[in-house]
């Protein structure tokens, strides 16, 4: 291993360990996902749910997606996911949201109003690892005031939302790669798929 990769393993584990402090304590923060940078916190942590709709100044009518880093643990936070919806996670080959009709254990605000929960499988490393190590699911949400544009990059963020956050991750801050946000797509109890955003 080079002295480059020494240093780029050993920031990266430093970062990690510094967002699940936060994390566990119920905290919230700016983070690179699969997607564009978002907020996060613990999808299981009202206090913490609620900081992210005041933070964001979003309406609470408005659910959240949460993002997971296998089946396994989607099924524990999704009743009785259709089959049809854990494949087309699995083998979607870009970033895929899936709303499903009824969301559990996790905290109030997450679902929308009807119970349903929109829950992405999210392969980004340092996602990945940090949802691995949480061992819960984390509320992901594009890192920008309700309304105004989702930052794709980290330069793109405002002030306001780094100042409002507990911990910004480091990761990928440097990476000027423009991701887009998830396509969504809704899947009921019945199988019947509907496209929301493509």
């Amino acid at each position: 291993m080079t002295v480059h990769h020494k240093e780029m393993k050993s920031e990266f584990g430093t970062d990690l360990a510094s967002a699940l402090k936060v994390l566990r304590a119920g905290g919230v923060i700016l983070y690179p996902t699969d997607t564009v940078w978002g907020l996060g916190c613990d999808a299981t942590n009202a206090k913490a749910v609620q900081r992210i709709y005041e933070i964001k100044q979003r309406a609470e009518n408005k659910s959240l997606i949460i993002l997971v880093n296998s089946v396994a643990m989607l099924e524990r936070y999704v009743e009785n996911p259709p089959e049809v919806a854990i494949e087309m996670a699995e083998l979607s080959e870009k970033p895929m949201t899936v709303v499903y009709d009824r969301g559990r254990n996790l905290a109030e605000g997450v679902a929308s109003a009807d119970g349903s929960v929109g829950v992405r499988v999210c392969a980004e490393p340092f996602c990945d690892a940090l949802i691995e190590a949480f061992r819960k699911p984390l509320v992901s949400t594009s890192a920008n005031i309700s309304g105004s544009s989702s930052p794709s990059i980290f330069d793109e963020i405002s002030e306001e939302m780094k100042s409002a956050v507990d911990y910004i991750c480091l990761w990928r801050q440097d990476d000027r790669s423009r991701a887009t946000p998830s396509s969504v797509i809704k899947i009921s109890g019945n199988g019947i798929v509907k496209i929301l955003r493509g």
